[in-house]
């Protein structure tokens, strides 16, 4: 369980992407349909995975990722699979961040399954970005993510939460045949009785705090609700407090769960709460345990959707004709990874290397100082056009291009054709 710590808070109160592009060992990535990007099929130590992200916001601000193969940076060992699912709001700046840090935070200080190495930092790098940026960027302290994490090692499920993602595996009942969804993660948020209660007695002097924050009540980021010399002016006025605040309100203490996988257990869905304001525990291991595992998480996306179009009095076909950006008026960004446990495999599993995957999903940052090429299929946040003329006329500095599934660049200034507006 300590290795998982370590991980989450080395990266703790990240805010700044870093660059990078999608991989994995296979030499396969993802494939992209509109707003939607996925991984039908894979392979991991253990067992199949199945992986997709839906796009609502402008810019997907969900970042996603398994790891399967050498779990630390010793080459030798332990063996594994790390998946992440990384809802961010207010910007994708938080979530990019952990994307390309986590894992490899988790690699340099495990030295096995159930050992940490002595040396980690607790952010205080990156409140130094933060506070580096708010002079020019101040609503960068208003940036954040919700992270969930899931590890196999050596026969054990490990898995960390802070936020209101969820974790939720399939148990298949003998006898009946039928499939009983576990949920292993808690979550964070102050629609719960039990956070905010765990509100209340963080701030005793203050008893309006649990109707101060009405949503998630632990994240990476957002120092706004953490430091109170972040929660002032130039800051937008929307995120401003009434009133200062001399404790934390949103922590970074994860919860940390520890299964140990029996062969009954059949897969693990993780997913963002776009997912779950749609289908229940019970609804989406039904529809995993039904199908083959080819395409399994584009399935329960598709559930999703024709649930939210069901909410709003809507046919999915309808739903499906909205443009990026309105789609957040329906539903959030959707991220799900399904992961497959062979219990064959999983019984060996300090033996078992299986195959090298790395794989990342969402709108990755990549700062360039030189010119970077824009890939078909992205989209200017400056021009609000698509790709083919975007280097010949976009002028320009630092514009966003969004690619899903593949990365979001950022680009010089370049020269305006006269021949385009």
């Amino acid at each position: 369980m300590s290795f998982l710590s370590v991980c989450l808070w080395a990266t703790s109160d990240a805010s700044q992407g870093r660059g990078g592009s999608d991989s994995s060992g296979s030499g396969s990535g993802g494939r992209r349909d509109g707003l939607l990007w996925y991984k039908d099929i894979g392979q991991h130590v253990y067992g199949d995975f199945s992986m997709t992200m839906m796009q609502a916001n402008n810019i997907i601000e969900d970042q996603c990722q398994i790891e399967s193969g050498i779990l630390s940076s010793l080459g030798s060992g332990p063996f594994g699979t790390f998946v992440g699912v990384y809802d961010g709001h207010g910007g994708a700046d938080t979530s990019c961040h952990i994307n390309y840090n986590l894992f490899n935070h988790l690699k340099i200080n495990v030295r096995g399954c159930d050992q940490k190495s002595s040396s980690s930092d607790r952010g205080g790098v990156s409140l130094s970005v933060v506070s580096k940026q708010w002079p020019l960027k101040p609503q960068i302290a208003s940036v954040g993510s919700c992270c969930l994490v899931g590890v196999v090692c050596d026969g054990p499920l490990y898995v960390a939460n802070l936020g209101d993602s969820r974790a939720v595996l399939g148990k298949l009942m003998r006898g009946t045949g039928g499939i009983q969804p576990v949920q292993l993660s808690t979550e964070h948020n102050a629609s719960l009785e039990s956070e905010r209660r765990e509100l209340q007695s963080m701030h005793p002097d203050d008893p309006q705090i649990a109707l101060l924050r009405q949503n998630i009540t632990r994240s990476i980021g957002e120092f706004y609700l953490k430091r109170p010399e972040y929660n002032r002016e130039p800051l937008n006025a929307k995120f401003l407090l009434p009133e200062s605040f001399r404790r934390p309100i949103l922590s970074l203490e994860p919860s940390i769960v520890v299964h140990e996988l029996q062969s009954q257990d059949q897969f693990i869905i993780f997913a963002s709460d776009g997912l779950w304001e749609h289908l229940s525990n019970q609804e989406a291991v039904d529809i995993v345990h039904s199908i083959s595992h080819d395409g399994s998480a584009r399935k329960l996306v598709k559930a999703a959707l024709q649930g939210a179009a069901k909410n709003r009095e809507m046919r999915y076909s309808d739903l499906k004709k909205i443009l990026r950006g309105v789609w957040r008026h329906f539903h959030d960004d959707i991220t799900v990874i399904v992961l497959f446990l062979d219990s064959n495999l999983v019984s060996r599993a300090t033996t078992a290397t299986g195959p090298q995957v790395s794989l990342k999903g969402g709108a990755m940052s990549l700062a360039s100082n030189s010119r970077t090429s824009v890939q078909n299929g992205s989209w200017c946040h400056h021009c609000n056009r698509t790709p083919s003329i975007l280097e010949r006329w976009c002028n320009e500095p630092g514009i966003k291009f969004t690619n899903l599934g593949t990365e979001w660049l950022l680009v010089p200034p370049l020269q305006q054709d006269p021949k385009y507006p």
